[in-house]
């Protein structure tokens, strides 16, 4: 893949996760916590970086998330993790997300990207994962931002492209 095409996915891709990024850092305390939000606003920030690291590794097999997370996420049944996260862990495990997206894109060379990879169930070349998981991270940041306009009567805006 040229470089004009990782520039251009990772200055997207990239976008939506600093939008990401945006939302949890603007989160009031009182929020984070919530539980009359249901799912609670910490939980969806979870969420969203477990599956972006999740779909950034070639295999489930492969798969293990930095502590102090577990693989919880993934119980078919929808089991919950056992606590809630502080947003410092969370900030730190969007950070391993960034550096991972960004790495995965600038390495990313064209024969790979024509490849199926990932979950064997989504059934997607890891270009297409790419664009799956950039529309996931942008999906949740959205709601996120949803949550805070509704309680807090205020939300980041908009970023064009990646810092």
């Amino acid at each position: 893949m040229d470089k004009f095409w990782k520039n251009t996915i990772w200055q997207q891709f990239g976008a939506a996760i600093d939008m990401l990024e945006n939302a949890i850092n603007a989160c009031p305390e009182y929020l984070w916590k919530d539980t009359s939000q249901q799912p609670e606003f910490w939980y969806i920030s979870f969420h969203t970086l477990f599956f972006l690291d999740y779909y950034l590794t070639p295999s489930q097999d492969q798969f293990t998330p930095p502590s102090p997370f577990t693989m919880d996420e993934l119980d078919p049944s929808g089991k919950m993790p056992e606590r809630s996260y502080a947003k410092f862990e969370l900030m730190t495990y969007l950070r391993h997300g960034r550096e991972k997206c960004h790495k995965v894109i600038s390495e990313i060379k064209e024969e790979e990207a024509r490849c199926y990879r990932g979950p064997d169930w989504l059934g997607l070349t890891l270009a297409e994962l790419l664009l799956y998981n950039m529309r996931h991270v942008q999906h949740h940041a959205a709601q996120l931002n949803l949550i805070l306009r509704q309680r807090t009567a205020s939300a980041p805006g908009w970023i064009r492209k990646s810092r």
